[in-house]
């Protein structure tokens, strides 16, 4: 039975966060996909910078939205570590997205809006996946519990280990 409640907690935990997650990502999503096609097709600003400016922006909303929300519950490394990780690793995520438009874009010369918006959402799917896993990883680490202390005796007398 404890068994079970263990597998059923940790699930649990994972379901939040990834509810949260999903939440704050949907903002962000709205914040980036809006803002790419509006500086895409409304300002007329190229495919790639359209979609990294908006990027910046999203990450930033997402940062602020995970760490303050999603995952409060972590250990919270300093906010420069964290910052600066967290938009390294939306770098990465940002370049899987734009080699997905680039590649729709030039290697297949499709410049049409659709096959834009499904370059961009090829790419966002394959990009959240990486930051899911990397932020868990790198960015909103897992809280250490204190271990209790423990005395063993022996022959010397008691010895007390962490």
């Amino acid at each position: 039975m404890q068994l079970l409640r263990g597998v059923y907690e940790r699930f649990a935990a994972i379901l939040h966060e990834l509810i949260k997650f999903g939440l704050v990502g949907a903002l962000a999503f709205v914040i980036d996909f809006g803002g790419t096609n509006l500086l895409r097709f409304g300002v007329e600003l190229g495919p790639l910078t359209s979609k990294t400016i908006a990027t910046v922006v999203a990450a930033t909303f997402a940062y602020f939205g995970n760490r303050y929300w999603t995952f409060r519950h972590r250990e919270q490394s300093g906010l420069a570590r964290e910052y600066l990780t967290f938009f390294v690793l939306n770098a990465v995520g940002l370049a899987i997205s734009l080699v997905v438009i680039w590649f729709v874009t030039y290697a297949m010369g499709m410049h049409d809006p659709v096959s834009y918006i499904v370059a961009q959402l090829v790419g966002l799917v394959l990009g959240t996946l990486f930051r899911f896993w990397s932020y868990k990883k790198w960015v909103f680490l897992e809280t250490v519990p204190d271990t209790p202390a423990v005395v063993v005796e022996n022959q010397a007398g008691p010895l007390t280990t962490r």
